[in-house]
């Protein structure tokens, strides 16, 4: 995978990023919609594929992209396809902070110091390349506006720009109704972002942490009142260190 494309994940973290602020809107959500792109962007270049609501590795051979690799390794390791509500609602171990530091290292967006209550330290992203953030905007506006379905991977960012709330950021107040309705309908173009998306929305509503019924063994029926058994989760993989990972974000 070629890095002069920008990645689901480092399109959906722009998009969130308020310039005003410097911070990203909806982060609790953002999380579980970047480990969500990270799956998506796999999917699109052609390594794993959707099995059902599982996800499974098609093509094991890396992309080229350090943290979309450690992802794609650890779905392999697994060696049997994984739920994708299982695999968003795991652990988040500093996945955002990761893609500010990628966009910081490659210029897209300027690190800011600062400080909370005026004790603790914290860090803000300003955009430095605005006309990127521009053009990422522009691709969901334009599928909005015109109603034509658009191509993949814009079809899967609207997905997840939905899945994790970021449709009263991007389009406010009374005026943006009908765009966000629109935005929310635009999950419908894409298979593996609507399965993403979905899978988002069910960990944000507690469904990850809904137990699977084990099958009772052939002939016998289960034993009354007993538990169901847990299938379980399995989250984001352990990311590769960045020098600056240490950094707070202020969200």
């Amino acid at each position: 995978m070629g890095r002069s494309r920008r990645t689901l994940p480092e399109e959906l973290l722009l998009l969130a990023l308020d310039p005003t602020t410097g911070t990203t809107a909806q982060p609790q959500s953002l999380d579980l919609g970047l480990a969500g792109a990270q799956l998506v962007e796999l999917a699109l270049a052609g390594r794993i594929a959707p099995d059902g609501d599982r996800i499974a590795v098609v093509v094991p051979r890396p992309t080229g992209d350090p943290t979309l690799d450690c992802a794609l390794e650890l779905l392999r390791r697994r060696g049997a396809p994984v739920r994708a509500v299982h695999w968003i609602g795991g652990p988040r171990l500093g996945l955002r902070q990761i893609y500010l530091s990628h966009l910081e290292r490659c210029g897209m967006v300027a690190a800011v110091p600062g400080q909370m209550c005026g004790v603790l330290p914290t860090t803000r992203y300003q955009a430095t390349e605005t006309a990127i953030s521009r053009e990422i905007r522009s691709r969901l506006d334009s599928a909005i506006r015109t109603g034509v379905p658009p191509d993949p991977r814009t079809a899967a960012l609207a997905a997840l720009a939905h899945a994790v709330g970021l449709g009263k950021h991007l389009y406010p107040g009374n005026e943006g109704r009908s765009s966000r309705s629109r935005l929310r309908d635009l999950i419908r173009h894409d298979p593996m972002g609507g399965l993403v998306a979905h899978a988002v929305m069910d960990v944000q509503n507690g469904a990850a942490a809904q137990p699977r019924r084990a099958p009772a063994p052939a002939g016998r029926p289960a034993a009354p009142g007993a538990r169901p058994a847990a299938e379980p989760a399995r989250g984001v993989p352990m990311q590769p260190h960045h020098g600056s990972m240490a950094r707070a974000v202020a969200h």
